[in-house]
């Protein structure tokens, strides 16, 4: 089954997710410059709250180029070696594998189970004299070092989700369950800028001025935002574990819903709950439903009132347009009471009962 979240999100003034310039990321829609959160901000949001949601920390993934750190802590913590021969014997290791590790790291992010981190530095560790030899050995000549140990992640959820590609050995490819687009905003948006100054706690009487001064760009923005997840290929990357699958599913909704990006939330604390919360359950396709704003709300009629509005509204269209690809079941909660609910979306007293409900669905009518 596909299992689709739709989301409507009125944010505070904020600049949670940066570009390059340190302005909030944007882009044009519908003709208009639109406000944006990418979408690799979202998910890595929503992986930093998979514990929280439900998932135990051996259930989730790390993502980091210092893979042979990793491993000597682990050879040094549970297995009581010197740092640096463990060092030496992660390092060896890892170039056994293909995988050399220069004073940064690896050349890129590997994805990899915490299990597996585990399992890889016991193995290293029963191998640790040919590993810190003389010698350093060569690429596969320690054949009891397998690369399928060190990337296996059957009880991953993330990975599952979110998908991993490993450029240098493609064979541990993971396709992703899961896709999420980027936020963008319903209206239109222009940029705005806080001057500000800070003081300078043991300046002298007599001194004047600021101790610093700066401008930081920021907007405010009602967002639409879109994620959905093929319960078939979860399965699959779990291994045919359906119980996990579905708490799986369960966390990758609750995080969805739960978390945003911390770009400058120390300063801006914009903290603002979704307003309405959407998600259907159907056998096949994926409806993302930015369209409904590519005429953009107009702040005359309330930004999360006319969203939500039309949102529901094209919503209604589509499942009229193309009533052979309705989803099977739609569950809704929204913050203020709604007066026209599309007909078959099942309004939800809360988030939990929402969620519980969808995974409910997905997984009773998927016999996958």
């Amino acid at each position: 089954m596909i299992v689709e979240l739709h989301l409507i999100q009125n944010i505070a003034p904020a600049n949670l997710n940066r570009d390059d310039t340190g302005s909030p990321k944007d882009c044009t829609f519908g003709g208009v410059r639109r406000a944006r959160i990418s979408s690799q901000a979202l998910k890595r949001a929503a992986r930093r709250g998979f514990t929280a949601a439900g998932l135990d920390p051996s259930e989730v993934g790390v993502r980091t180029r210092k893979a042979a750190a990793e491993i000597t802590r682990r050879l040094v913590e549970r297995h009581g070696r010197e740092p640096e021969t463990a060092r030496t014997a992660a390092e060896n290791a890892l170039a056994n594998l293909g995988l050399d590790q220069g004073k940064a790291g690896s050349e890129y992010l590997l994805y990899l189970s915490v299990a597996a981190l585990d399992r890889f530095a016991d193995r290293c560790n029963e191998l640790f004299d040919r590993l810190t030899g003389s010698e350093k050995p060569k690429k596969g000549e320690i054949k009891e070092l397998q690369k399928e140990e060190l990337f296996a992640a059957p009880r991953a959820v993330d990975i599952a989700l979110f998908g991993r590609m490993v450029a240098d050995l493609p064979d541990q490819n993971v396709d992703a369950a899961s896709q999420v687009a980027h936020a963008i905003s319903t209206h239109e948006v222009r940029p705005e800028f806080d001057y500000f100054t800070a003081v300078d706690d043991l300046q002298e009487a007599d001194e004047s001025g600021a101790g610093h001064i700066d401008t930081l760009e920021f907007n405010s923005a009602c967002h639409y935002r879109y994620a959905a997840v093929d319960t078939r290929q979860l399965v699959e990357n779990l291994d045919g574990d359906r119980e996990l699958a579905a708490r799986g599913l369960r966390a990758f909704l609750h995080a969805m819903i739960r978390e945003l990006p911390t770009g400058k939330q120390n300063s801006m604390a914009a903290h603002n709950p979704p307003s309405l919360v959407l998600t259907t359950v159907r056998e096949a396709g994926q409806w993302n439903l930015a369209n409904a704003f590519e005429d953009p709300v107009r702040p005359r009629d309330g930004l999360v009132g006319g969203s939500v509005s039309r949102l529901l509204r094209y919503y209604e269209r589509l499942t009229a347009v193309y009533e052979h690809l309705a989803p099977a079941a739609a569950h809704l909660v929204a913050v203020d009471d709604l007066t026209n609910v599309p007909e078959g979306i099942a309004v939800e007293p809360n988030v939990s009962a929402l969620v519980d409900a969808t995974v409910s669905e997905a997984f009773d009518g998927d016999a996958a």
